[in-house]
């Protein structure tokens, strides 16, 4: 009789702290978020390659593009540009030094994939990167043809070209190396453009905390900035495991958390009552295409991605084909 009465006082109990979670994550008891969703275009407008062909970081993805209908390249200018007209509340880009003290827009560590040149973009010099053609290696049939070839002549520009083309629209720069360096120099060619990066919301980020990602947080406090192999993964995977309890981890305060668009139910008080708690905190949400296992991590590609995100949700959205999704967004 009393082993019964301690069962029912123990189940009693679990039923009113399921009650008092249930309550405290409630998304119902969240006020509505006020704001609209805000794209990402990842690479600006590009051609998309194949995820699974093209898995790894020293893969040449250039080499697995689908069959291309426009002949507009990542990290260009008319790239940049085109991404804002479909739609791109901020147009994501790649940032390398170059031999002679200038930094380019560009995304791989060397020249061999893209170009029919060879070495690292950071052991040429400006004037040798934009001699190159950024189109000569693209191929949709693995290596028989090259559609794109004579089309990217001369369109690998200076960062200081890239700001020129998007003068009041925010920009997010990826830094690819380790290096403070880059940071550094980075932000003197933002000083010397005479852009006010804080208010136009330009972002930064890339590597580890203890890389150029910290070292622009301390040039530009006032900047969104994240880590990719940081703080933006601790605060993603610390929610996963404790968000319920109301308690918003240390990793998110003025942080950055990525849900990917298939885990959403993982995520505590998802939608309403999970954004109330970031922007509690000065945290960004970012919310990614599908994270499939053996695959590169990826924005979204469909535009029927997009009803799957709550409509009330006015964070960031990471885009793959702004071309698609964007549009669809407005409509």
């Amino acid at each position: 009789m009393k082993l019964s009465k301690r069962i029912t006082r123990i189940g009693i109990a679990l039923i009113i702290i399921l009650a008092a979670l249930s309550l405290l994550n409630a998304n119902w008891l969240a006020p509505t978020p006020k704001g609209k969703p805000k794209l990402i275009a990842h690479r600006g407008m590009y051609h998309l390659y194949d995820k699974r062909a093209a898995f790894g970081r020293d893969t040449c993805t250039a080499r697995h593009i689908k069959p291309p209908h426009h002949d507009v390249f990542e990290n260009t200018v008319k790239s940049m540009k085109m991404a804002v007209g479909y739609g791109a509340d901020m147009v994501e880009v790649d940032v390398a030094p170059t031999k002679d003290g200038r930094m380019v827009l560009f995304h791989d560590w060397g020249v061999d994939c893209r170009t029919e040149g060879k070495g690292d973009t950071r052991d040429l010099t400006l004037a040798e990167l934009q001699a190159l053609d950024v189109g000569y290696g693209y191929s949709a049939d693995g290596g028989k043809t090259f559609p794109l070839r004579g089309k990217g002549v001369g369109q690998i520009p200076t960062v200081e070209e890239g700001l020129a083309a998007l003068p009041v629209h925010p920009i997010l720069f990826n830094f690819k190396s380790k290096s403070r360096k880059e940071a550094e120099q980075l932000y003197a060619i933002l000083k010397a453009s005479g852009r006010d990066s804080a208010k136009i919301g330009d972002a930064f980020y890339g590597g580890p905390d203890v890389g150029p990602v910290g070292r622009i947080r301390e040039l530009m406090p006032n900047n969104w900035a994240f880590a990719t192999k940081g703080r933006a993964m601790d605060c993603t995977k610390a929610y996963v495991a404790y968000g319920w309890t109301g308690i918003i981890p240390k990793a998110c305060h003025k942080g950055t958390l990525i849900i990917p668009i298939n885990y959403q139910f993982l995520f505590w008080g998802w939608p309403n009552r999970l954004i109330a708690r970031m922007e509690s905190v000065g945290a960004r949400v970012i919310v990614m295409g599908p994270y499939e296992s053996g695959k590169s991590n990826e924005g979204l590609t469909e535009p029927k991605q997009l009803g799957k995100i709550p409509a009330s949700f006015n964070g960031y959205i990471w885009v793959e084909d702004i071309e698609a999704v964007g549009p669809s967004l407005k409509r």
